[in-house]
């Protein structure tokens, strides 16, 4: 009962990439980087382990970006062809990468690293995935000519991807969807048929992310102007609660998003983001507990799973571990009352 996890990234090492960037620069190369990358993941696993969190990651460790980690082993894409492309509906835009003709994955892109990882601990393992949709709001199309035939695509290749990688032992594949609380009339039409594509016939615990996006400042400044409360969730969690995925993942703490809407899960197991994910600080594991005891009017504790609120690749590594250890010591601290 409040099994915790984390949402997917945490901190590059200083050794291993720039650090608190969205999209870092590796500092190695060749064999060098893939043994620091390896080196990475045990450490993160071992802090995980350390301050009690249960359903662990390996933080992401083997790529630079959560979207493009994914989509550098896909052909069809030209890497040379730089498009400049507003994110998330131009919150802030950035030189993406352009789908030039059919996407096809020649090999697995993550199974070395799933089963690196996969012998490094004995606890139930996540993996995250980016989503159809998030995909197609983070690469230029100059082939497929709309959004919901690219989705797809890319859905067929993710499914092929969840698949070996469950059979390589992973428990949780998890699809990140931020562009969901963004393009939510598209969510309804096809964002949720992409979503069900990708986790096609899956037998393992399958869960997406959505959420206000990573605690940089083009996305705090975007959420400064959404109002006192940010009811985006009322408008696709009903799409969600009616859809085949099993859980759903959002953030909760210091956000706006009113926790009444997550009686519209109801049939769905809720990891609540308990911790926030901007370095100024650390919550205490009391701060934790009450964001918890504050989710568990609208879901019972066991479908309630404490998790972060996004991913926390761009926060300082030590706070990143600081946070950690209050998600876990939080969730104790309720646990104990129940």
């Amino acid at each position: 009962m409040l099994t915790t996890t984390i949402a997917g990234s945490l901190p590059k090492p200083a050794w291993l990439a720039e650090t608190e960037k969205l999209w870092p620069r590796w500092r190695l190369a060749g064999e060098a980087l893939q043994r620091a990358k390896e080196r990475a993941a045990v450490e993160w696993i071992g802090h995980q382990e350390a301050a009690g969190i249960d359903i662990v990651t390996n933080g992401e460790q083997f790529r630079i970006h959560f979207v493009h980690g994914f989509l550098e082993a896909i052909q069809g894409i030209d890497w040379s062809r730089q498009t400049p492309m507003g994110i998330r509906a131009d919150r802030y835009t950035v030189q993406v990468p352009t789908v030039t003709g059919p996407v096809s994955r020649p090999h697995p892109v993550h199974l070395d690293e799933v089963r690196f990882t996969r012998a490094c601990t004995d606890r139930p393992l996540k993996f995250t995935l980016p989503g159809p949709m998030t995909i197609c709001d983070t690469i230029a199309d100059a082939h497929y000519g709309s959004r919901p035939a690219m989705a797809m695509a890319f859905a067929a290749l993710l499914n092929a991807e969840a698949h070996a990688l469950a059979a390589a032992g992973v428990d949780v594949i998890q699809f990140d969807e931020p562009a969901f609380n963004v393009f939510m009339e598209d969510v309804r039409e096809w964002g949720i048929a992409a979503l069900h594509r990708a986790s096609e016939g899956l037998a393992c615990t399958t869960a997406v992310h959505i959420c206000y996006g990573y605690g940089i400042d083009e996305n705090l400044r975007w959420k400064a102007g959404l109002g006192d409360e940010w009811r985006q969730y009322a408008e696709i969690f009903p799409a969600l609660n009616a859809s085949r995925i099993q859980q759903v993942s959002l953030e909760c703490a210091g956000s706006r998003v009113p926790l009444s809407l997550l009686g519209l899960l109801k049939d769905k197991q809720v990891l609540v983001g308990a911790v926030e994910v901007t370095g100024e600080r650390v919550e205490t594991p009391e701060e934790v507990a009450a964001t918890i005891r504050a989710a568990m009017d609208f879901v019972e504790p066991e479908r309630l799973f404490p998790c972060t609120n996004c991913g926390m690749a761009p926060i300082p590594y030590e706070v990143a571990r600081g946070k950690l250890t209050s998600l876990a010591a939080g969730a104790a601290l309720v646990r104990r009352t129940l």
